[in-house]
């Protein structure tokens, strides 16, 4: 098999799904059906059950893309070492990022990384912060940048503390928000972020809000905050700098404000790649100049 199939054997292992898949591929969906039918009649296995909703593996399948995979990770990983024996910033640089980071900070640092190494190309993919040390593992991505506490094993660099404040449109002091009747808008998510803002709120308000509004998106709560319909959390990196709201701090009981760290994750083999490297010192750089909070 060439490596192609093996790539297309991925990515529908990933997609699930015949029409994203042929759209990735720029091919037709049914140039992609006559390929995988000949990849399927080379292994003589059923790789897919087509279903109206999409596809699922066999039981040969999951074999077979585990070993797909398996070849694609050892051939780039050939590229990269070669890449690295020369000292030539070329290659893909992959990372998974938590969305915030990937909407609100990472496109100014692209911005700068691809006007100084125009030959490397970016692959992000972006999403909850608990996907990211399995996207690591998984061999898809060098580096992952992570929100909230972590447990990574592996290399690991501190990028940023992002500052959590109490936002309202209307309301200056939080003892005027907490006696409103308006409903608090809480962003729920699978991370600590939520949990950590409600140990906040009941250690230091003493009692949760008695009317709340859960979204699933931090952009939701931020529109929704400027509505005027309600009051949220936020944290720095969302909020512009001409904003409506009204900001007030949550501070601990060591003075410090309640804050969100944000870390960059990776093997140490990651590290020791060019493109990665380069990664790195632009974000030095940056910090140095300017202070990663304040490139955007």
């Amino acid at each position: 098999m060439s490596i192609t199939e093996f790539r297309i054997l991925d990515m529908l292992a990933e997609e699930l799904n015949m029409r994203k898949t042929a759209e990735r591929l720029y091919i037709s969906q049914p140039a992609l059906s006559q390929r995988l039918q000949s990849i399927e009649a080379r292994w003589g296995k059923q790789l897919f059950i087509r279903t109206r909703k999409g596809l699922l593996l066999t039981p040969q399948g999951e074999l077979i893309v585990e070993f797909a995979r398996s070849v694609i990770n050892r051939e780039e990983n050939v590229f990269d070492k070669l890449l690295a024996m020369e000292g030539v910033v070329q290659g893909t640089l992959k990372i998974y990022s938590g969305t915030i980071v990937a909407q609100r900070w990472l496109p100014f640092v692209f911005k700068e990384f691809v006007k100084r190494y125009p030959h490397v190309n970016i692959e992000l993919d972006s999403g909850g912060s608990r996907r990211a040390q399995q996207a690591i593992a998984d061999g898809k991505v060098h580096l992952a940048i992570t929100r909230g506490e972590t447990d990574w094993l592996g290399e690991k660099r501190y990028l940023f503390g992002d500052n959590l404040s109490l936002a309202d449109k209307y309301h200056t002091s939080i003892e005027d928000i907490l006696a409103s009747e308006r409903p608090f808008i809480r962003f729920k998510t699978d991370s600590d972020y939520d949990q950590s803002i409600m140990d906040y709120w009941q250690q230091y308000f003493h009692r949760l809000p008695e009317k709340t509004l859960v979204v699933d998106q931090i952009e939701t709560c931020k529109q929704m905050a400027m509505s005027g319909m309600g009051y949220t959390i936020l944290p720095l990196l969302t909020i512009d700098k001409h904003t409506d709201l009204n900001l007030m701090p949550l501070i601990q009981e060591d003075g410090t404000q309640l804050h969100r760290d944000t870390w960059l994750l990776g093997y140490k083999k990651s590290f020791q790649l060019p493109q990665v490297q380069a990664f790195v010192q632009l974000i030095e750089e940056l910090d140095k100049e300017k202070g990663l909070l304040q490139i955007f």
